[in-house]
């Protein structure tokens, strides 16, 4: 029976990597299979893993229809038993029923790959159609981290280094330089962070200013181990 499984994460979490890796699987089993992609790093019609790993795909955009894409496809005497679709958390809700009509009609596995929330830690509409719709939801088990070393649970913009939680949910920015020093004028970045240090603003670039400062960080101090702290009424 085919499926709609959603393999979800933050960042930095292998999700392309996973993406490439069964598309791979697949295809030495003798299956045949479309990849799609929207708004990769590495460009447009393009699946890529921070490890080094790329590939070609179809770039999705508001006008495709997956059940067209695998229908012309098949009357064209092309084999499709299968679609990768990364970066699904940029897909409308109407192009995930699409995908789950096809695994409902036409047997179609779907293993689609996202992030479940936005920089403002608000579901995207593709990611939140997927979580109702699958059959599968699947956290992926590789853990990103933290600055400070916990895992990762939260996605932050940032603009020069300063973390933001207001703007257009999709903006592609750059990841290579986040926790660097020195931040270039208007960068838009984006990083992994636990949700201690993202409710408290706290980015790499951030930290790395205040070391070696004699202020004590806020994340420094527990509020409960502070004299007296029991003793305080509302």
């Amino acid at each position: 029976m085919a499926e709609l499984v959603f393999f979800s994460g933050t960042m930095d979490c292998g999700k392309s990597t996973l993406a490439l890796q069964m598309d791979y699987n697949h295809r030495a089993r003798g299956r045949g299979g479309v990849r799609f992609s929207c708004n990769d790093r590495a460009g447009d019609s393009t699946i890529s893993s921070r490890l080094g790993l790329q590939t070609d795909a179809v770039e999705v955009h508001g006008s495709t229809d997956f059940w067209d894409e695998v229908v012309i496809r098949r009357t064209s005497g092309l084999r499709v038993d299968y679609l990768i679709c990364d970066e699904a958390q940029f897909y409308a809700p109407a192009q995930v029923e699409q995908l789950a009509r096809l695994v409902d009609e036409m047997d179609v596995d779907v293993f689609a790959f996202g992030i479940t929330a936005d920089f403002r830690t608000k579901l995207f509409p593709g990611s939140q159609r997927l979580i109702e719709l699958a059959d599968r939801v699947q956290v992926l088990q590789v853990e990103a981290l933290c600055w400070c070393g916990r895992r990762a649970t939260q996605n932050a913009r940032t603009v020069n280094g300063i973390m933001v939680v207001e703007g257009e949910q999709v903006m592609v920015g750059d990841v290579a330089s986040s926790g660097s020093d020195v931040e270039p004028a208007g960068l838009v970045g984006y990083e992994t962070l636990c949700r201690r240090h993202y409710m408290r603003r706290v980015t790499a670039h951030g930290a790395n200013l205040m070391a070696g400062s004699d202020q004590t960080l806020p994340f420094d101090v527990d509020a409960c181990l502070w004299p007296g702290a029991g003793d305080i009424r509302a």
